[in-house]
Protein backbone atom coordinates (compact mmCIF):
# COMPACT_ATOMS: atom_id res chain seq x y z
CA UNK A 1 0.00 0.00 0.00
CA UNK A 2 1.04 3.74 -1.08
CA UNK A 3 0.86 6.40 0.94
CA UNK A 4 -1.13 7.89 -1.20
CA UNK A 5 -3.72 5.14 -1.18
CA UNK A 6 -4.18 6.45 2.67
CA UNK A 7 -5.73 9.54 1.03
CA UNK A 8 -9.56 8.23 0.17
CA UNK A 9 -12.84 10.12 0.95
CA UNK A 10 -13.81 8.19 4.19
CA UNK A 11 -18.05 7.87 4.47
CA UNK A 12 -20.13 8.67 7.21
CA UNK A 13 -18.72 10.71 10.52
CA UNK A 14 -14.90 10.27 11.40
CA UNK A 15 -14.53 7.74 14.32
CA UNK A 16 -11.53 9.44 15.76
CA UNK A 17 -10.34 12.83 16.66
CA UNK A 18 -7.17 14.74 16.43
CA UNK A 19 -5.80 16.62 19.32
CA UNK A 20 -3.32 19.60 17.95
CA UNK A 21 -1.34 21.45 19.96
CA UNK A 22 -0.26 24.77 18.96
CA UNK A 23 -2.95 24.78 16.25
CA UNK A 24 -2.99 28.43 15.78
CA UNK A 25 -1.13 29.01 12.61
CA UNK A 26 -1.82 28.87 8.90
CA UNK A 27 0.47 25.53 7.85
CA UNK A 28 -1.92 23.59 10.58
CA UNK A 29 -5.31 25.21 9.33
CA UNK A 30 -4.08 24.16 6.01
CA UNK A 31 -3.19 20.32 6.90
CA UNK A 32 -6.96 20.31 8.81
CA UNK A 33 -8.85 21.94 5.58
CA UNK A 34 -7.51 18.90 3.49
CA UNK A 35 -7.76 16.78 6.23
CA UNK A 36 -11.34 17.51 6.09
CA UNK A 37 -11.84 17.19 2.54
CA UNK A 38 -10.50 13.74 3.12
CA UNK A 39 -13.17 13.68 6.33
CA UNK A 40 -10.03 11.72 8.20
CA UNK A 41 -11.48 12.78 11.69
CA UNK A 42 -12.15 15.79 13.53
CA UNK A 43 -10.13 17.75 15.13
CA UNK A 44 -9.85 19.34 18.68
CA UNK A 45 -7.47 22.50 18.16
CA UNK A 46 -5.30 24.31 20.90
CA UNK A 47 -4.03 27.60 21.02
CA UNK A 48 -4.30 31.42 21.14
CA UNK A 49 -7.90 31.65 20.64
CA UNK A 50 -7.96 34.89 18.77
CA UNK A 51 -5.57 33.39 16.14
CA UNK A 52 -7.65 30.48 15.81
CA UNK A 53 -11.01 32.34 15.38
CA UNK A 54 -9.28 34.47 12.97
CA UNK A 55 -8.36 31.74 10.92
CA UNK A 56 -11.14 29.51 11.18
CA UNK A 57 -12.81 32.77 9.19
CA UNK A 58 -10.29 32.85 6.68
CA UNK A 59 -10.23 28.76 6.34
CA UNK A 60 -14.28 28.37 6.79
CA UNK A 61 -13.57 25.01 8.13
CA UNK A 62 -17.08 23.21 9.11
CA UNK A 63 -18.21 23.86 13.07
CA UNK A 64 -19.65 20.50 13.33
CA UNK A 65 -16.18 18.66 12.86
CA UNK A 66 -13.84 21.27 14.71
CA UNK A 67 -13.54 22.47 18.60
CA UNK A 68 -11.51 25.46 20.25
CA UNK A 69 -9.49 24.78 23.38
CA UNK A 70 -7.99 28.00 24.08
CA UNK A 71 -4.45 28.42 25.63
CA UNK A 72 -1.74 31.03 26.21
CA UNK A 73 1.27 29.65 25.44
CA UNK A 74 2.91 26.17 23.35
CA UNK A 75 3.73 24.75 26.60
CA UNK A 76 0.28 24.86 28.61
CA UNK A 77 -1.40 24.14 24.11
CA UNK A 78 1.05 20.69 24.59
CA UNK A 79 -0.27 19.92 28.05
CA UNK A 80 -3.89 20.15 27.76
CA UNK A 81 -4.02 18.18 24.66
CA UNK A 82 -2.35 15.29 26.25
CA UNK A 83 -4.84 15.52 29.32
CA UNK A 84 -8.02 15.78 26.45
CA UNK A 85 -6.49 12.47 25.27
CA UNK A 86 -6.48 11.10 28.65
CA UNK A 87 -9.75 11.68 29.87
CA UNK A 88 -10.73 10.35 26.16
CA UNK A 89 -11.37 13.02 24.28
CA UNK A 90 -9.88 12.85 21.71
CA UNK A 91 -7.77 9.69 19.99
CA UNK A 92 -4.36 11.02 18.22
CA UNK A 93 -1.85 13.35 19.63
CA UNK A 94 -0.39 15.80 16.53
CA UNK A 95 1.82 18.65 16.79
CA UNK A 96 1.72 22.13 15.78
CA UNK A 97 4.58 24.59 15.86
CA UNK A 98 5.66 23.83 19.02
CA UNK A 99 9.14 22.10 19.75
CA UNK A 100 9.24 18.66 19.81
CA UNK A 101 10.85 18.08 23.44
CA UNK A 102 7.94 20.03 24.58
CA UNK A 103 5.20 17.85 23.28
CA UNK A 104 6.96 14.36 24.06
CA UNK A 105 7.58 16.21 27.88
CA UNK A 106 3.64 16.33 28.13
CA UNK A 107 3.12 13.08 26.04
CA UNK A 108 5.41 11.37 29.06
CA UNK A 109 3.74 13.15 32.08
CA UNK A 110 3.70 10.63 34.97
CA UNK A 111 0.20 11.10 35.70
CA UNK A 112 -1.72 11.44 32.55
CA UNK A 113 1.05 10.86 29.81
CA UNK A 114 0.97 8.27 26.79
CA UNK A 115 3.23 5.81 28.03
CA UNK A 116 2.39 1.69 28.11
CA UNK A 117 5.49 0.22 28.98
CA UNK A 118 6.37 -0.58 25.67
CA UNK A 119 9.24 0.87 23.92
CA UNK A 120 7.92 4.41 22.37
CA UNK A 121 9.45 4.62 18.44
CA UNK A 122 8.79 6.69 15.35
CA UNK A 123 8.17 5.01 12.46
CA UNK A 124 8.68 6.69 8.97
CA UNK A 125 7.10 5.16 5.64
CA UNK A 126 8.64 6.60 2.10
CA UNK A 127 7.67 6.42 -1.11
CA UNK A 128 10.51 6.52 -2.97
CA UNK A 129 10.41 7.18 -6.71
CA UNK A 130 13.22 4.99 -7.92
CA UNK A 131 12.42 1.90 -5.62
CA UNK A 132 9.57 -0.07 -6.06
CA UNK A 133 7.97 -0.46 -2.58
CA UNK A 134 7.55 1.46 0.33
CA UNK A 135 10.66 1.57 2.58
CA UNK A 136 10.00 1.39 6.14
CA UNK A 137 12.49 3.62 8.23
CA UNK A 138 12.78 3.45 12.31
CA UNK A 139 13.98 4.90 14.23
CA UNK A 140 14.54 8.92 12.92
CA UNK A 141 13.45 10.93 15.86
CA UNK A 142 12.82 9.14 19.50
CA UNK A 143 15.12 6.83 20.59
CA UNK A 144 19.15 8.04 20.74
CA UNK A 145 20.81 5.20 21.20
CA UNK A 146 18.91 2.11 21.73
CA UNK A 147 19.96 -0.92 23.56
CA UNK A 148 19.61 -4.04 22.32
CA UNK A 149 16.51 -4.96 24.05
CA UNK A 150 14.76 -1.32 22.84
CA UNK A 151 15.90 -2.25 19.08
CA UNK A 152 13.15 -5.09 20.08
CA UNK A 153 10.40 -2.65 20.89
CA UNK A 154 11.52 -0.36 17.89
CA UNK A 155 11.42 -3.84 16.03
CA UNK A 156 8.08 -4.84 16.70
CA UNK A 157 6.85 -1.46 16.59
CA UNK A 158 7.68 -1.24 13.01
CA UNK A 159 6.44 -4.32 12.18
CA UNK A 160 2.93 -3.58 13.67
CA UNK A 161 2.90 -0.91 11.58
CA UNK A 162 4.01 -2.57 7.88
CA UNK A 163 1.29 -5.22 8.18
CA UNK A 164 -1.42 -2.89 8.48
CA UNK A 165 0.39 -1.62 5.28
CA UNK A 166 -0.13 -5.15 3.68
CA UNK A 167 2.98 -6.57 4.61
CA UNK A 168 2.16 -10.17 6.31
CA UNK A 169 5.68 -10.75 6.73
CA UNK A 170 7.92 -7.93 6.63
CA UNK A 171 11.58 -8.26 6.08
CA UNK A 172 13.56 -5.92 8.38
CA UNK A 173 17.27 -5.15 7.86
CA UNK A 174 19.68 -3.69 11.01
CA UNK A 175 21.76 -1.65 9.10
CA UNK A 176 25.23 -1.21 9.99
CA UNK A 177 28.67 0.22 8.19
CA UNK A 178 29.40 -3.47 7.08
CA UNK A 179 27.62 -6.72 6.58
CA UNK A 180 29.97 -9.09 8.79
CA UNK A 181 29.70 -9.00 12.84
CA UNK A 182 33.02 -6.90 14.34
CA UNK A 183 33.25 -6.69 17.98
CA UNK A 184 34.84 -3.22 17.88
CA UNK A 185 31.10 -2.07 16.06
CA UNK A 186 28.25 -3.06 19.04
CA UNK A 187 25.49 -2.31 16.01
CA UNK A 188 26.77 -5.34 14.17
CA UNK A 189 27.29 -7.87 17.52
CA UNK A 190 23.50 -5.95 17.97
CA UNK A 191 22.17 -7.31 14.26
CA UNK A 192 23.61 -10.80 14.50
CA UNK A 193 21.69 -10.65 18.14
CA UNK A 194 18.33 -9.75 16.79
CA UNK A 195 18.74 -11.82 13.63
CA UNK A 196 18.98 -15.15 16.30
CA UNK A 197 16.36 -13.55 18.14
CA UNK A 198 14.42 -14.03 15.09
CA UNK A 199 14.93 -17.39 14.04
CA UNK A 200 14.63 -18.65 17.78
CA UNK A 201 11.03 -17.05 17.24
CA UNK A 202 11.54 -14.47 19.84
CA UNK A 203 10.54 -11.86 17.59
CA UNK A 204 7.76 -12.78 15.55
CA UNK A 205 5.92 -11.67 12.86
CA UNK A 206 8.36 -10.51 10.72
CA UNK A 207 12.16 -11.89 9.35
CA UNK A 208 15.19 -10.26 10.32
CA UNK A 209 18.47 -10.63 8.81
CA UNK A 210 21.78 -8.72 9.56
CA UNK A 211 23.98 -6.51 10.13
CA UNK A 212 23.50 -5.28 6.45
CA UNK A 213 25.14 -2.27 5.29
CA UNK A 214 22.49 -0.04 3.05
CA UNK A 215 23.29 -1.17 -0.58
CA UNK A 216 22.91 -4.48 0.22
CA UNK A 217 19.72 -4.07 2.59
CA UNK A 218 18.02 -2.58 -0.41
CA UNK A 219 19.75 -3.53 -3.78
CA UNK A 220 19.85 -7.28 -4.89
CA UNK A 221 22.22 -6.55 -6.79
CA UNK A 222 24.64 -5.42 -4.37
CA UNK A 223 24.02 -7.94 -2.18
CA UNK A 224 24.90 -10.80 -5.16
CA UNK A 225 28.30 -8.85 -5.58
CA UNK A 226 28.64 -9.30 -1.77
CA UNK A 227 27.77 -12.97 -1.82
CA UNK A 228 25.09 -12.10 0.62
CA UNK A 229 22.69 -15.33 0.48
CA UNK A 230 19.56 -14.06 2.62
CA UNK A 231 15.93 -13.82 2.54
CA UNK A 232 16.02 -9.95 3.20
CA UNK A 233 19.47 -8.89 1.55
CA UNK A 234 18.18 -6.72 -1.19
CA UNK A 235 14.88 -7.19 0.02
CA UNK A 236 14.11 -5.19 2.75
CA UNK A 237 11.20 -3.68 3.66
CA UNK A 238 12.24 -1.85 7.43
CA UNK A 239 15.44 -0.70 7.99
CA UNK A 240 16.47 -0.58 11.48
CA UNK A 241 19.13 2.25 12.12
CA UNK A 242 21.52 1.81 15.13
CA UNK A 243 21.26 5.00 16.35
CA UNK A 244 19.33 8.73 15.52
CA UNK A 245 21.98 10.22 13.62
CA UNK A 246 21.93 7.76 11.06
CA UNK A 247 18.17 7.85 10.93
CA UNK A 248 17.84 11.16 10.82
CA UNK A 249 20.41 11.96 8.22
CA UNK A 250 18.78 9.13 6.11
CA UNK A 251 15.25 10.15 6.41
CA UNK A 252 16.16 13.27 5.38
CA UNK A 253 18.31 12.14 2.62
CA UNK A 254 15.58 10.68 1.29
CA UNK A 255 13.23 13.64 1.23
CA UNK A 256 15.59 16.35 -0.27
CA UNK A 257 17.85 13.98 -2.33
CA UNK A 258 15.51 11.10 -3.49
CA UNK A 259 12.75 13.31 -2.94
CA UNK A 260 10.43 11.08 -1.31
CA UNK A 261 7.39 11.16 -0.34
CA UNK A 262 6.88 10.01 4.01
CA UNK A 263 4.38 9.64 6.64
CA UNK A 264 5.45 9.11 10.13
CA UNK A 265 4.57 8.75 13.49
CA UNK A 266 5.84 7.61 17.10
CA UNK A 267 4.04 4.48 18.06
CA UNK A 268 4.17 2.48 21.25
CA UNK A 269 1.97 4.70 23.16
CA UNK A 270 -1.79 5.17 24.35
CA UNK A 271 -2.38 6.54 20.58
CA UNK A 272 -0.67 7.30 18.14
CA UNK A 273 1.72 10.82 17.94
CA UNK A 274 2.29 12.71 15.14
CA UNK A 275 5.52 14.42 15.38
CA UNK A 276 5.97 16.43 11.85
CA UNK A 277 9.00 18.81 11.56
CA UNK A 278 8.17 22.30 11.00
CA UNK A 279 10.25 22.23 7.50
CA UNK A 280 7.60 18.95 6.58
CA UNK A 281 5.89 20.14 3.21
CA UNK A 282 1.74 19.89 3.73
CA UNK A 283 1.47 16.36 1.64
CA UNK A 284 4.18 14.79 3.98
CA UNK A 285 1.92 16.03 7.00
CA UNK A 286 -1.52 14.75 5.42
CA UNK A 287 0.45 11.84 4.97
CA UNK A 288 1.97 11.28 8.58
CA UNK A 289 -2.02 12.29 9.72
CA UNK A 290 -3.37 9.77 7.58
CA UNK A 291 -0.94 7.13 8.54
CA UNK A 292 -1.66 7.53 11.99
CA UNK A 293 -5.33 7.14 11.62
CA UNK A 294 -4.85 3.63 9.26
CA UNK A 295 -2.99 2.27 11.76
CA UNK A 296 -5.07 3.04 14.85
CA UNK A 297 -8.28 1.81 12.62
CA UNK A 298 -6.75 -1.71 11.78
CA UNK A 299 -5.31 -2.09 15.18
CA UNK A 300 -8.58 -1.04 17.18
CA UNK A 301 -10.35 -3.78 15.04
CA UNK A 302 -7.50 -5.92 15.73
Amino acid sequence: MRLRNLLHKNEGTPSFSVAIAAADNDDMFSVVKDALQYNLASFCLFGNEEKLTSLQQHYKLPDEQIRFFPTKEEKESAHEAVKLIHEGGASILMKGHVPSSVLLKAALHPEYGLRTGKVLSHVAVFDVPTYNRPLFLTDSAMNVTPSLEEKVGIIENAVSVARTMGLPLPKVAPIAAVEVVNPKMPSTVDAALLTQMNRRNQIKHCLIDGPLALDNAISIEAAERKGIQSDVGGRADILLVPNVEMGNTLYKSLVYFAKAEVGGFITGGKVPIVLTSRTDTKQNKLYSLALALHVMKNQTRS
